[in-house]
C-alpha cells in the first residue's frame, strides 16, 4: 500500500482545513488516510455501518461487487472451486500460497490428528436443553476450547498462533456435528482418521453405530464446494467482529466465538436458512406469481430471500458455482420433482426472466442455492448457519493471525456522533 496523492478537506468557511494522504492498494479503490484527522482538525468522520471506512489493510480476500469478482489471495473463486478442495483453500488463506504435494500432506496430517475434542466436552453438551439452537451450543463449546488449551495461547508466538489455527479448523466439524447429534438425541460419532476432512464431517453428521455409512462422492464434493465458497468474504460483519475482539489481545477461541455469535444474526449467516423458510411459506408452485407480486410491491413487507446481494451489484460469482452444484445434487438424488425443490427451481427461472428482477439485478445469490443443496444433503435447516460458521472459521482465523502480525493495528475504539443530553445536574429523588 503506497501513498501516491493527497486530498484537501475544508468546510465552507475554511474553519476546518487539512491535507490527508491517499493510499493505494494493489487493486480496488484508493483510501483516504484519516488517522490524523482528529488530531489536526478536532473532528471525526461519521460512517454508520462502516460502509465507507477501511478498518485495516489486508492481503487475504478482495471483492469487487460491481464486477462480481471474489479473490482469495489473488485467485478467482471460480478457479479455486473447480480445481481445489477445501483443505487446499484453508492452506492458501493461512499461508498466502497454494500448497505443493508435500506441504499439503503435512497440513492434512496436522488437521487429521487434531479432529478429536477433549472427552470432557461430551459432558459439556449435556448442560444444554435438547431443543437449544445448535449455534448456542457451538458458541459455548468453541469459547470453552481456551480452557483446554490455555498453555499454548501466546498470541505473539507464531507457533502458538498456527497451532490454534490448526486446532480450530480440525475441531469445528467435530463440534458442529456433535451439536447436531445432541439436538437430535443421537449418539456422537467420533472422527475417523482414514477419512478426508469433508468425508469425516458427513460421517459424523449422518452415521450411526447401527450400520455402515456409505459416502457418495458427488454429495461430498457438494459439501466441499459449500465450504470453499463460504471460507472468507473480506471485512464482513463477523470478520470485523473477530478483528475487533482480537485487537484487545483476547485469545483466538474467544475471538472466533465472537465471530460465530455475529454470524448467527439473521441479516448475516442466517440468510440461507431464511431462503428455506420463504420457500415453505410460498408452499406451492401455483403461488409463486402471488409472491412475486408481493416482492414487487413497495408497501408489502414480504421480500424474496436469496435474491440480490448487498455487496455484489452484478452477479454473485459464488452463485453460478453453487447453481451447478445444486443441479448435480438434485440429479444424483432424483429430487427435481420434490415439491419444495421444484418450487425453488421454478422461482429461480421466473426471477431470471422477469424484467423487474433483471433491471434491479436481483439475481439468485449463493444463499439461495446453498440452502437448497444442504436440505437435499439431509441437513436440518437449523444447522445451516452452523455449517456456515464451520466454513468461515478458516477466514476468521486467517484474519485474526494477520491482524496480530500487523504493526499498524491498535485496539479498536470507534467514535460516535453524540446526540444525547448536554451536561446536567442530578436532583435528589425527593425533588424529582
Amino acid at each position: 500500500m503506497t501513498n501516491h496523492n493527497q486530498v484537501t478537506i475544508r468546510n465552507e468557511d475554511d474553519r476546518i482545513s487539512c491535507e490527508l494522504p491517499v493510499l493505494q492498494g494493489t487493486i480496488g479503490p484508493d483510501v483516504i488516510d484519516i488517522r490524523t484527522l482528529y488530531r489536526d482538525t478536532g473532528v471525526f468522520t461519521y460512517d454508520p455501518g462502516f460502509t465507507s471506512t477501511a478498518s485495516c489493510s489486508s492481503r487475504i480476500t478482495f471483492i469487487d461487487g460491481d464486477k462480481g469478482v471474489l479473490l482469495y489471495r489473488g485467485y478467482p473463486i471460480e478457479q479455486l472451486a473447480e480445481k481445489c478442495d477445501f483443505m487446499e483453500v484453508c492452506y492458501l488463506l493461512l499461508h498466502d500460497e497454494l500448497p505443493n504435494g508435500r506441504q499439503m500432506q503435512e497440513f492434512v496430517n496436522d488437521i487429521t490428528y487434531h479432529t478429536m475434542v477433549h472427552d470432557q466436552l461430551n459432558d459439556f453438551y449435556k448442560g444444554f436443553r435438547r431443543d437449544a439452537h445448535p449455534m448456542a451450543t457451538i458458541v459455548a463449546v468453541v469459547g470453552a476450547l481456551s480452557a483446554f488449551y490455555h498453555h499454548e495461547l501466546d498470541i505473539r508466538c507464531p507457533i502458538d498462533r498456527n497451532l490454534s489455527a490448526i486446532r480450530l479448523i480440525a475441531k469445528m466439524p467435530t463440534i458442529v456435528a456433535m451439536s447436531h447429534k445432541y439436538s437430535s438425541g443421537m449418539p456422537f460419532m467420533y472422527p475417523q482418521n482414514k477419512l478426508g476432512y469433508v468425508e469425516n464431517f458427513m460421517y459424523m453428521m449422518h452415521a450411526t453405530p447401527c450400520e455402515d455409512y456409505v459416502q457418495n462422492p458427488i454429495l461430498v464434493r457438494a459439501m466441499d464446494r459449500i465450504l470453499i465458497l463460504h471460507a472468507d468474504h473480506e471485512q464482513n460483519a463477523s470478520t470485523s467482529t473477530v478483528r475487533l475482539a482480537g485487537s484487545s489481545g483476547a485469545n483466538p477461541y474467544a475471538c472466533i466465538t465472537s465471530g460465530i455469535a455475529c454470524l448467527w444474526g439473521a441479516a448475516h449467516g442466517g440468510a440461507n436458512e431464511a431462503v428455506l423458510r420463504m420457500l415453505l411459506e410460498i408452499g406451492d408452485v401455483s403461488r409463486i406469481g402471488e409472491f412475486i407480486d408481493k416482492a414487487k410491491d413497495k408497501n408489502d413487507p414480504f421480500r424474496l430471500m436469496g435474491f440480490g446481494h448487498r455487496v455484489y451489484k452484478n452477479y454473485d460469482p459464488r452463485a453460478k458455482l453453487m447453481r451447478e452444484t445444486c443441479h448435480e445434487v438434485l440429479n444424483e438424488l432424483g429430487l427435481h420433482d420434490d415439491p419444495l425443490f421444484k418450487l425453488a427451481l421454478e422461482l429461480e427461472r421466473i426471477a431470471l426472466e422477469d424484467e423487474y428482477f433483471i433491471e434491479k439485478k436481483l439475481y439468485p445469490n449463493v444463499d439461495f442455492y446453498s440452502g437448497i443443496v444442504m436440505r437435499a444433503l439431509g441437513i436440518p435447516t437449523v444447522m445451516f448457519t452452523a455449517i456456515f460458521a464451520m466454513a468461515r472459521s478458516i477466514g476468521w482465523i486467517a484474519h485474526w493471525d494477520e491482524m496480530i502480525s500487523d504493526d499498524e493495528q491498535k485496539i479498536g475504539r470507534p467514535r460516535q456522533l453524540y446526540k444525547g443530553h448536554t451536561q446536567r445536574d442530578v436532583v435528589s429523588i425527593s425533588a424529582r
